[in-house]
């Protein structure tokens, strides 16, 4: 009989084919996920038009989603450490894939927001679970890099719902970028069949032949065998529960990564809903307008990805300061006048430091948090930044409405990313405590097992 323990073998293995596997998939729902987000921005000059929104009408509008995200983001986060990580994904794909599809019949502005408002719980539910479930399984070496090349998959859906709104809007009406949504729910029997579930949760739940499978994938080098005893570690911790984000000299960092999310999410979907309009309201025509959205998502991507690989190589809260702190200098900067392709330069990197603090800040929740509560930890954490989220959207149209000179809209959200960077500074490390303690006490046992050994 030999103990295999399941994070060491993890933590070490080489990157093969069946990590690829899991971050094409996760990247795949991601990539839906963000596309389904951000397809409001996409739609929202021909909303106002069309239903003759005032700026704060459709900033609330924007926030139902949101205020869906949020609720999906605390239920879903929580509940997937009890129910495995592809259950709550499955069914967060069916609520954010269907209600989009829906969204695209609605007739009233109330009937588009209560739609958008469940669509939102499948969208705030899925990304923490993806998140969670891609850092289970990669290699500690490249983790940041892999959950944010995953994780990327947010912006590319950006891009793909402003590059086909470009096309599909003016061809065939704004409903036609909602019935695309419909998409990942036709993809489900591929999910559900190549989508693997967290194996030190397989581990928890007595699935060891499950998980024993699985574990030979990683590491192609471990023959499983019938005496073999999985350890699942921290799988086997105090279960999945709020007060456990607060235990073991975690409270303050706790509270700061709530701060950091709600920062980073306002700039976010602020500039999201808001970018377009506020291009539009500066003199460029909509096709224009939806180009600097397109640019916003490409710079994420390289941040996102730049950041994931410096974290792994440097300290990941020296990265995630850095890039609050560049975002709040490109948003101010954006409000100044600027030649056209300073100002593509200026999205790009606010892009890179907004959308991109916003993956890195998921990827280092998820690095922060033991196993038994990481979906806990990054949904909460998620779930109060959707309060963010939500005011970005409103302060934008309340901006809109009081018709501020142009520079006063955009260093309104740059003040956050001050907030957020301040934040992170005050984040420990890791929860060094509770691994620190547990080691002390197999030390403190192990001598109690010499003494009365000894006599």
């Amino acid at each position: 009989m030999q103990k295999i323990d399941i994070h060491n073998l993890i933590d070490n293995a080489k990157l093969n084919r069946f990590h690829w596997t899991v971050i094409f998939w996760c990247a795949l729902i991601i990539i839906f996920d963000g596309y389904d987000l951000v397809i409001y921005g996409v739609v929202l000059p021909v909303l106002m038009e069309k239903w003759n929104l005032t700026p704060l009408e459709a900033g609330t509008l924007g926030s139902y989603a949101l205020f869906g995200m949020m609720f999906g983001a605390l239920i879903f986060g929580t509940l997937s450490d009890r129910i495995g990580r592809k259950k709550a994904i499955i069914i967060c794909i069916f609520l954010f894939s269907g209600f989009t599809f829906i969204n695209g019949f609605a007739e009233t502005p109330l009937q588009f927001g209560i739609l958008r408002f469940l669509a939102g719980l499948g969208i705030g539910g899925v990304m923490p679970n993806a998140v969670a479930l891609m850092t289970e399984y990669a290699p500690k070496k490249v983790r940041s890099t892999l959950v944010t090349l995953m994780f990327s998959g947010y912006s590319v859906g950006g891009m793909l719902s402003a590059g086909l709104g470009i096309f599909l809007i003016p061809n065939f009406g704004w409903q036609s970028v909602f019935y695309v949504g419909l998409v990942p729910i036709l993809l489900l029997p591929l999910i559900i069949k190549f989508l693997p579930d967290s194996v030190g949760f397989l581990a928890k739940q007595n699935r060891t032949d499950e998980a024993k499978k699985i574990l030979s994938l990683i590491e192609p080098t471990y023959v499983p065998t019938a005496v073999d005893v999985l350890d699942p570690g921290e799988a086997k911790a105090a279960g999945a529960s709020i007060n456990q984000l607060f235990k073991h000299n975690r409270t303050l960092s706790t509270i700061m990564f709530w701060i950091a999310f709600f920062t980073c999410l306002l700039m976010v979907y602020g500039l999201n809903s808001w970018l377009p309009k506020l291009m539009t309201k500066a003199g460029y025509e909509l096709g224009s307008s939806l180009t600097f959205l397109l640019v916003l998502n490409i710079g994420a991507i390289v941040g996102a990805i730049g950041g994931g690989w410096l974290g792994d190589r440097f300290n990941l809260k020296t990265v995630l300061i850095s890039f609050f702190a560049v975002a709040a200098i490109s948003l101010s900067l954006l409000g100044f006048k600027s030649s056209t392709m300073v100002l593509y330069i200026l999205i790009a990197i606010a892009g890179a430091t907004t959308i991109g603090t916003q993956i890195l800040c998921y990827t280092y929740v998820a690095q922060f948090y033991p196993i038994n509560i990481r979906s806990s930890g990054i949904g909460w954490a998620s779930g109060i930044g959707r309060l963010g989220a939500i005011l970005g959207p409103i302060l934008g149209g309340a901006l809109m409405g009081l018709e501020l000179p142009f520079q006063f809209n955009f260093v309104a959200f740059a003040i956050p990313g001050a907030i957020g960077a301040l934040a992170v500074c005050f984040i420990s490390v890791k929860h060094g405590q509770e691994k620190k303690a547990q080691v002390q006490q197999q030390q403190i046992d192990g001598l109690e097992t010499i003494i009365l050994k000894n006599g």
